[in-house]
């Protein structure tokens, strides 16, 4: 009937290397944070996917450049055709050299216009891919990552986080690409025009890397904390919203904007500090510029005055050194921005490379036909591997029989379903279904023969048919209509204005929690799963409804394998078998009036609510 499992004495894959999302990245070689090389090489398999509009790029930014740095020396010319002298000025060499200059600015202008719209264009795509990328890992990840982690912080990563990231592809990778053929031509032309005065920047341009060097050390742990406070406010406000009408009903508003106002001034100092240490590099470097400047006029007349070089050459080298120290200056202000996008890159790789669902061993097969029978055979289980909720629990429930799971808060009721669905892998023991080892199956078609009503009834942004019509294909709208009506939410549908094509927003906020569960129950009625969990499906409605809901589904499910999930007694005397759960093992089982008769646990049970019920 299968082989046992040997208790794992190690955490799963998933659980070995998990890491919560805006935690550090990766650590390299020497043991610390994953460096900027390793964030650049990940930056760059995006940007290398679209080689061809990368080499348009360079080259549409590489001829803008040069034009525009061909003004310079230009000018100067220009100048020297005016000369000192009153009346000597050469009025062809002038118009022709500005001449030039104008037609230069100019195709130098439009070819800047034209990188921008590849440079829109190229954002589009990446975006379009990282943000696909990011969720089609979450949507491999197991359940248990979304049980621990806020949910407000994941849609901060996705939105935020990748904005962030994709502003410095977009923006500041191609600005310094800009600054680095600025910087190489600036540097050529002054070698050519006085070599002696470029000596001055071999001063002041290692002092302004250095500052830069020491700013940066500093403020890039500053961006990254930046980044997880962020996401931390938004998963409380996110938890917040969506616990506004609990917060209002215990009056706990002024509790909540002071829980409130203490992570918004985390998430504000925060930032102030990260973009204060962050600016600094700028006008540090900006005054090292201005000083290169200084000595660049000082030695220019020094020059000047002994005959070593011409006015036009002087404006010209001031021109080109404002050119080669202006990208210097930027390059340190984008670097504060870069710390911004290194943060955020960390969080959206993290959450990129989260371990996905173990995948399906290689003799995993897909189930063919499905009859029900599944047994849960000495499973052992626990959240955390120190605190086990399931005990050699042991379950046999035979093919179209109602399986009752009852007993109190906390005892694993919803972990046998859990386990069931393969949300988690059990630590010891096995589960069979239809005699073959559940592990042997493949996941989705293990989760294919099971249809689940919860409690939290979830419903998405479409139609009401679209909704009661999810995961099924080819179905008639005969069909829908009677399940609709067994599921006693028809009359109501019918009353909407435009009835099944009635549009739900917001996981169905407008209507009842009642009227969202009656359509979830429709759904599953729909289903041509050969087994059903039923975890409080029928909580949200009164007990009228409930009982004619219980009649109608005991018709339509016939010969299926149903699992109850219930604290309402009375709604389970028809089970086939009912399973009492205390602390983690089976107490009791039998059918109704079996247990009746034991007069134990079930039967105090049903004494507490029958009590209650008259009190």
């Amino acid at each position: 009937m299968g082989i046992m499992r040997d208790k794992r004495d190690k955490k799963s894959a998933y659980q070995e290397q998990k890491v919560a999302v805006g935690s550090s990245a990766p650590q390299d070689g020497k043991g610390g944070r994953a460096g900027r090389k390793y964030l650049l090489l990940r930056l760059w398999c995006y940007l290398s996917r679209y080689h061809f509009l990368i080499v348009a790029g360079m080259t549409l930014m590489f001829l803008s450049n040069i034009l525009a740095l061909l003004g310079p020396r230009l000018s100067g010319r220009a100048i020297d055709a005016i000369g000192i002298r009153a009346g000597g000025v050469d009025f062809d060499k002038v118009f022709y050299y500005t001449g030039w200059m104008a037609a230069f600015y100019v195709i130098s202008a439009v070819l800047s216009y034209l990188l921008s719209l590849l440079t829109i264009h190229l954002t589009r795509k990446i975006i379009y891919q990282m943000r696909r990328d990011v969720f089609e890992n979450l949507s491999r990840l197991p359940v248990s990552f979304f049980d621990e982690y806020s949910t407000g912080d994941i849609i901060s990563v996705v939105t935020y986080d990748i904005d962030t990231v994709n502003q410095s592809l977009s923006n500041d990778f191609l600005q310094i690409l800009q600054s680095v053929i600025t910087v190489l031509f600036s540097l050529v032309m002054m070698l050519s025009i006085a070599p002696m005065m470029v000596l001055i920047f071999v001063v002041t341009i290692p002092v302004s890397m250095m500052l830069t060097k020491f700013i940066v050390s500093h403020s890039r742990p500053l961006f990254r904390i930046r980044s997880k406070k962020l996401g931390e406010l938004n998963g409380m406000v996110e938890e917040m919203i969506n616990g506004q009408k609990t917060i209002r009903a215990y009056g706990r508003e002024e509790q909540v904007i002071e829980v409130f106002d203490r992570k918004n001034e985390e998430a504000v100092e925060a930032n102030t500090r990260a973009e204060y240490y962050g600016t600094l590099a700028g006008p540090s470097v900006n005054f090292m510029n201005n000083t290169s400047l200084a000595l660049i006029s000082v030695f220019g007349s020094l020059l000047y005055l002994r005959g070593g070089i011409g006015i036009g050459d002087i404006s010209s080298f001031v021109q080109y050194s404002r050119k080669f120290s202006g990208p210097v200056n930027e390059a340190a202000n984008i670097i504060g921005e870069f710390q911004s996008a290194f943060a955020a890159a960390e969080r959206v790789f993290r959450l990129m490379d989260e371990l996905p669902e173990r995948p399906d061993g290689e003799k995993a097969r897909v189930l063919e036909e499905v009859y029900g029978d599944v047994i849960l055979r000495d499973v052992s289980f626990g959240y955390q591997p120190e605190q086990q909720i399931l005990k050699e629990f042991n379950l046999h429930a035979k093919a179209g029989q109602q399986i009752a799971i009852v007993g109190p808060t906390g005892a694993g009721k919803t972990t046998v379903i859990n386990l069931l669905m393969r949300f988690y892998d059990i630590s010891k023991g096995c589960i069979l279904l239809d005699g073959q080892d559940a592990y042997d199956i493949k996941r989705d078609s293990l989760r294919g023969a099971y249809t689940m009503v919860l409690q939290d009834a979830w419903l998405f942004h479409g139609t009401i048919y679209e909704n009661l019509v999810y995961g099924r294909e080819n179905i008639t709208m005969e069909e829908v209509e009677k399940a609709a009506r067994a599921a006693m939410i028809y009359s109501y549908i019918k009353k909407l204005p435009e009835g099944f094509q009635t549009q739900l927003s917001d996981n169905g906020v407008h209507i009842s929690k009642g009227q969202r569960q009656l359509l979830t129950i429709a759904r599953a009625m729909l289903s041509d799963a050969r087994m059903l969990i039923l975890d409080e499906a029928t909580s949200n409605v009164d007990t009228r409804t409930e009982m004619q809901i219980q009649k109608a589904m005991r018709s339509l499910m016939a010969d299926k394998t149903c699992f109850v999930i219930a604290h309402r007694l009375s709604t389970i005397r028809h089970a086939d078998l009912i399973l009492v759960v205390k602390d983690g093992r089976i107490a009791e089982q039998g059918s109704h009036e079996e247990l009746m008769r034991k007069r134990g646990e079930y039967f105090q049970m049903q004494q507490a609510q029958f009590e209650g019920a008259f009190e």
